[in-house]
């Protein structure tokens, strides 16, 4: 998943990330690592936070945009 990259970009901590996104720090980091992957609601969360696809957040698509 692209979040690490993402959130970078946006110059956000993951704890930044974890309070905007109403989730736990550990579990943000866990899915930069891979230890954990998100689910459906998740995802959505996750790619309306950073106006991108679904498909581009899990590296299916190098399009950001939706479709």
């Amino acid at each position: 998943m692209r979040l690490r990259q993402l959130r970078k970009e946006k110059n956000l901590s993951q704890l930044k990330l974890a309070i905007d996104l109403n989730m736990n720090q550990n579990t943000i980091s866990r899915y930069e690592t891979g230890e954990r992957e998100a689910g459906y609601l998740e995802l959505i969360a996750i790619a309306d936070y950073f106006q991108v696809s679904i498909d581009y957040l899990l590296e299916r698509s190098d399009d950001r945009t939706f479709k």
